[in-house]
């Protein structure tokens, strides 16, 4: 078996021309979408997603604004940072970006972001509303998961809701950005979900619920974690890990993620890559979100199609 490749980026410019014609309808009646972002520190994969955003933000015409802080920034000026980015009517969503450094609070973060505003779901309100089913918005890496997931049933002849019935997801890595609200959308699906984290690792049975999942979603941090033999013969594997390795030789940076493709690949069915998998997904949905929040703070109804037709690529 050769496992089919589910290809993001296809995904990705689907939902980019249609956000773009979203950011001219709302502007049109009278709304304007902004992202607004913080960032405490240099952390590589941080400031890359930044760059990201700003460059999708701006092509497809939505304002963007970043605010950004040294390494050392007391707590108080990281609080301070939110709430201007609270404050500006320009900024309909509003995203931290992580890790934050030890002596920042993410929690307090979270609990200072206004929820209309809050476009990763991390806001206690919004974190509530999504585990009782009723999402104002849903997560961008954990809702871009399930995207591929859904339209890479579907391109492959199968219903995403008949599939879940009954199957096993299991979900590496417990984060409140990814693995907590994965577990939900999950069972929102009626899978059976299993959630591992560092423990599991620690105790030795990491590779046993890994076998058990017919869909496996990585989010642990952690370069090529995931290997052949932990992964289900016909499991569907999405990788979000995005982890820096520098090439000892050239010393250029390339990304890898959490599953190890090269030995994954020949047992699975489908794998997203890394990069080109999850990542430019990621992006748009953060973008789509922030245009939903701009329709809510304008009392505009929701649009006719909350989401483009998905159109994946999949290759060998």
């Amino acid at each position: 078996m050769a496992a089919a490749r589910i290809d993001g980026v296809a995904l990705a410019d689907g939902l980019k021309a249609w956000l773009a014609e979203e950011v001219r309808a709302i502007g049109a009646a009278g709304a304007r979408a902004g992202l607004g972002t913080v960032l405490v520190g240099e952390d590589y994969a941080a400031s890359a997603y930044e760059r990201r955003l700003r460059r999708l933000a701006e092509a497809v015409g939505c304002r963007y604004a970043a605010e950004h802080l040294p390494a050392d920034a007391e707590q108080a000026d990281a609080l301070a940072a939110v709430g201007k980015l609270n404050a500006d009517p320009r900024i309909s969503g509003i995203l931290v970006l992580r890790p934050l450094p030890p002596q920042v609070s993410e929690l307090a973060m979270y609990a200072i972001l206004d929820p209309l505003k809050d476009v990763e779901a991390v806001h206690p309100a919004n974190a509530g509303l999504l585990s009782l089913g009723r999402p104002r918005f849903v997560p961008s890496t954990p809702g871009s998961c399930f995207y591929l997931l859904d339209s890479y049933l579907e391109a492959s002849g199968r219903d995403p809701g008949a599939f879940y019935q009954g199957r096993t997801a299991v979900f590496v890595g417990r984060s409140n950005n990814v693995g907590k609200p994965a577990m939900l959308l999950a069972l929102a699906r009626n899978l059976t979900a299993i959630s591992c984290d560092e423990h599991t690792f620690a105790a030795g049975r990491l590779a046993e619920y890994t076998a058990q999942g017919d869909v496996l979603v990585v989010a642990a941090g952690v370069a090529g974690l995931i290997s052949g033999d932990m992964v289900r013969e016909g499991a569907i594997v999405i990788d979000v890990g995005i982890n820096p390795v520098k090439d000892p030789g050239s010393g250029r940076v390339r990304l890898v993620g959490d599953v190890d493709a090269q030995s994954v690949a020949p047992k699975a069915e489908a794998l997203s890559p890394v990069p080109g998998g999850v990542g430019p997904v990621t992006d748009a949905w953060l973008v789509h979100n922030t245009v939903l929040a701009a329709r809510m703070a304008a009392g505009l109804d929701a649009p006719a199609s909350p989401l483009p037709p998905r159109k994946p690529r999949l290759r060998p």
